[in-house]
Parts: structure tokens; C-alpha cells; sequence
């Protein structure tokens, strides 16, 4: 089985609870994404901590960042995070056939 190392590192950067909650408070954002400081301000994050964990989804491709004048904007690329849910489930219900193992004497 093959799992791709893109994926993997997605689906890394989104097992800390800091990055999921940046990475669902973008997701409710939108295309418009929201400024480093609006997403400090929703989640009660240090400049310094919210930066690192931007910096990781950003390493991961799941949020693309814009600077317009002195404002960075975040935003999710949504067709990478789709691609992680296609992954995901692609083989959802498919059925898995289970073969007995042999003795080993």
C-alpha cells in the first residue's frame, strides 16, 4: 500500500489541535481567507505560536498566504484539501476481504 508523502504530510500537519482549529476557522473564511491577526484574535493564539503554525500548513500546502500592503492573508487552497478528503475516502465501502492466516508450526 502506497501512501503518498504529500498526503501524509497534510494529514501530519493537521493532527495538532492548534492547526486544525486555525486550518477549520479558515475553512469557514472562505476564498477571502482572514489576516494573521483576525485568526489571533479568534483563537486567543500568541503571534509568535500562530506563526509557527501557519508556517507548518503552509509547509503542507493546505493554506496559501498573500501579502496585500502590510496585511499577510491566509486562506485554505481548497483543491489540495480536497485532494486529502479524496484520498481519504476513494475507497470508501469497498470491502475488505480478510484471508486466514496459516499455522506456522
Amino acid at each position: 500500500m502506497t501512501i503518498s508523502s504529500s498526503n501524509a504530510r497534510a494529514l501530519a500537519a493537521l493532527g495538532h489541535d492548534a492547526r486544525l482549529a486555525i486550518f477549520r476557522l479558515l475553512v469557514k473564511a472562505g476564498e477571502d481567507g482572514l489576516r494573521v491577526g483576525d485568526i489571533a484574535e479568534h483563537l486567543g493564539l500568541a503571534a509568535s505560536t500562530l506563526a509557527h503554525h501557519l508556517s507548518t500548513l503552509v509547509d503542507a500546502r493546505l493554506v496559501l498566504q498573500e501579502k496585500r500592503g502590510r496585511e499577510v492573508f491566509n486562506r485554505v487552497d481548497y483543491p489540495v484539501m480536497l485532494s486529502v478528503v479524496n484520498f481519504l475516502t476513494s475507497e470508501c465501502c469497498a470491502g475488505v476481504t480478510l484471508t486466514a492466516k496459516e499455522e506456522t508450526a
